[in-house]
């Protein structure tokens, strides 16, 4: 008589549901499972156990325990909120495993040595260039240290319109006289516009604050200004802090402080005063990065680092109660903040390259899919394809008797804050030419021209005052001087004028020229970007060119 197989399927069942029992001969347990405690034995709940640069991972129940599918022996990591990344190192399938979580430095460290980028040291207190440059491998992309040499980051310290703005200079070092006061009675001591008898080499800091080294340090040297955010003078710079804002310093921001109801910096906090650091204490290592599975070492992860909160510090600031420069808060109130919809500042500004390493192989670097490794080249105002991708720009001509009228619209279709943004000196010119078929210019009859800051003198050398087109700027005003536009925003200013184009909005222009009835009749419209003012770039000694934006050619 045949025996009943409920209760051996039952207990087939039973055995497979725990993991230690198969029917065919031969195969074998496809997981790894293991625990995740701290140091003194207690369970992490929610910790992320995961296939090193892959997508598969497992997290931790209430007791610690974790199962992953594992067909073949793989390097394993695990991490936590609060904690360093543990593991690093390989298990086969059917293996059991600990981790051991350690947590992060409980406050800031103020006496940590920063490290330098430059290769050299030991271990994880090596000069980063050791593992993030692509010299001497044979990688067909760059690392993120290659890339920083490039980006304007690593200049911050030594950047020429910086420092001849700084210390009221030109680029060949001959200075501006000491800026000149006179007493208001009823505001006291306020003042005086440059002597134009005076030979003058533009504004300066130092020739409006000489006693005060001012808080430009706090973005342009966080290292130096980290601990002393008003004391650092910009000619007194030496060794890491030349290096500007560095790898060691973005990877040792732990939080940023922002309004709680505006999600803005704070007033009067720019850069290292809204970023909290967290630097480890002697004999220990810290960073932050955007993985969770970077071990074996002294890393953790941290999600800020892919937001756009990371940036604001730097991007945002009011002087004297006037909004200087916000690009991101012109991201934050436009829709490409959307969590759902938009774009970060670290989807444009660092875009994926293809690269499929960000530590270089010999020293440990694992290949991960490239939509998860971003460029540190970070593109900004001087990148020629970043600004040709900026905006969208249409043409229309049309002839009616002896009129032709020109209608451009620009559409800021493709940047996630206004054009331009960030610096006031920043600018857009449009020029909208109008020829016959001799090429000769044809006599404008209506429509807006270029301002007399757009350069009053001869075309041919950038100065564009007076012609058919318009410009597009945020401008700034001295409030006691009355000199506009300004880059001198440490004082005090007003906003007199900001036409500049929000993301996805547009603006359109219109133009009329004299035309004969016969003949044909080319029309270009350009649009130009320009670094700063050309006054000043003039009086600076700054040689920018203009990168043009686009171009748009109608024969009529």
């Amino acid at each position: 008589m045949k025996r009943p197989l409920v209760p051996f399927v039952a207990l087939v069942a039973a055995l497979a549901l725990a993991g230690g029992f198969f029917l065919m001969s031969g195969s074998k347990d496809s997981t790894v499972r293991g625990e995740v405690r701290t140091a003194d034995g207690t369970p992490v709940a929610g910790a992320v156990v995961r296939v090193q640069a892959t997508s598969r991972s497992a997290v931790t129940d209430s007791t610690g325990s974790f199962v992953l599918k594992s067909d073949e022996p793989e390097r394993l990591s695990a991490w936590a909120p609060g904690y360093y990344i543990a593991g690093g190192e390989e298990h086969a399938p059917g293996s059991s495993v600990q981790f051991t979580l350690h947590p992060l430095p409980a406050t800031d460290n103020p006496e940590y040595e920063w490290i330098t980028v430059s290769a050299g040291g030991k271990g994880e207190n090596q000069g980063c260039a050791a593992c993030h440059s692509n010299v001497g491998t044979d990688l067909p992309f760059t690392l993120p240290v290659d890339e920083w040499l490039q980006d304007a980051h690593s200049g911050s310290a030594r950047n020429p319109r910086f420092l001849t703005m700084y210390l009221g200079m030109d680029v060949e070092g001959r200075f501006s006289p000491p800026t000149r006061y006179v007493t208001n009675r009823d505001y006291g001591r306020v003042p005086l516009p440059p002597d134009p008898a005076v030979a003058y080499y533009g504004p300066g800091y130092k020739l409006d604050f000489p006693d005060s080294a001012g808080n430009c340090g706090t973005c342009h040297v966080p290292v130096a200004a980290a601990n002393d955010p008003y004391g650092v003078d910009q000619t007194d710079l030496v060794g890491i802090a030349t290096e500007g804002i560095t790898c060691d310093f973005c990877h040792k921001i732990w939080d940023v402080t922002l309004d709680t109801a505006t999600a803005m910096p704070l007033p009067n906090r720019p850069g290292v005063l809204s970023f909290e650091l967290l630097r480890p204490p002697e004999g220990q290592q810290f960073f932050a990065g955007p993985f969770d599975d970077v071990a074996p070492g002294e890393d953790t992860y941290s999600p800020l680092q892919t937001e756009s909160a990371f940036c604001a510090p730097c991007h945002s600031a009011a002087f004297w109660d006037t909004v200087v420069y916000d690009s991101y808060g012109e991201w934050l109130h436009s829709p490409y903040s959307d969590p759902a919809t938009g774009q970060t500042c670290q989807d444009c500004h660092m875009p994926v390259t293809g690269a499929t390493h960000f530590v270089r192989p010999d020293a440990g670097g694992l290949a991960r899919d490239p939509a998860t490794i971003r460029s540190h080249l970070m593109p900004g105002a001087s990148d020629e394809e970043l600004l040709r991708n900026a905006v969208t720009m249409t043409a229309e001509a049309a002839r009616n008797g002896d009129k032709l009228t020109v209608t451009v619209t620009i559409t800021n279709d493709r940047t996630g804050h206004h054009v331009p943004t960030d610096s006031p000196l920043r600018h857009m010119i449009l020029l909208i030419s109008a020829t016959d078929e001799a090429g000769i210019s044809l006599d404008r009859l209506s429509g807006p021209v270029v301002p007399d800051w757009g350069g009053v003198g001869d075309p041919t050398t950038g100065h564009y005052a007076g012609l058919p087109g318009t410009a597009y700027a945020k401008v700034l005003e001295e409030l006691w001087t009355g000199v506009s536009p300004t880059g001198a925003y440490w004082n005090q200013t007003r906003v007199l004028s900001d036409n500049r184009i929000a993301a996805l909005a547009s603006d359109t222009t219109r133009y009329e020229f004299v035309v004969g009835t016969d003949g044909r009749v080319e029309v270009t419209a350009t649009l130009l970007f320009r670094r700063a003012f050309i006054d000043l770039m003039e009086q600076k000694g700054w040689n920018v060119a203009d990168i043009e934006m686009a171009r748009v050619v109608i024969d009529e």
